[in-house]
């Protein structure tokens, strides 16, 4: 019911900045929270940032100053603005959503494809 496209991944210098986008679409009642995951290779994936539909936001402690999460809720998208990326910031990063949706007694979690992020000279 609720479909995530990312985008805004890529290769990228240490030290240097990308911005990812997550859009969501589909048929829902309302988003809650919005967030962003990220997975490194042979390692669980993990929380890096996430933000209310009030707008409060949360950061992981190891992208703190680093990187801003931010939601346009008139167009259902969340940002993640990453800034002084460093090596250990490679990862497939993931969107993840919690929306209202028809038929469903609880909230439901969706997540996107996933997008890769590697920081290399």
């Amino acid at each position: 019911q609720v479909q995530l496209v990312e985008s805004g991944g890529g290769l990228v210098q240490p030290g240097g900045s990308l911005r990812l986008s997550c859009a969501a679409s589909g048929s829902f009642f309302s988003i809650n929270t919005m967030g962003w995951y990220r997975q490194a290779l042979g390692k669980q994936r993990e929380l890096v940032a996430g933000i209310t539909s009030g707008g409060r936001t949360n950061y992981a402690d190891f992208v703190k100053g680093r990187f801003t999460i931010s939601r346009d809720s008139a167009k259902n998208t969340v940002y993640l603005q990453m800034n002084s990326l460093k090596p250990e910031d490679t990862a497939v990063y993931y969107c993840n959503v919690v929306a209202a949706v028809k038929d469903a007694i609880a909230l439901v979690t969706y997540w996107g494809q996933g997008t890769q992020v590697t920081v290399s000279s």
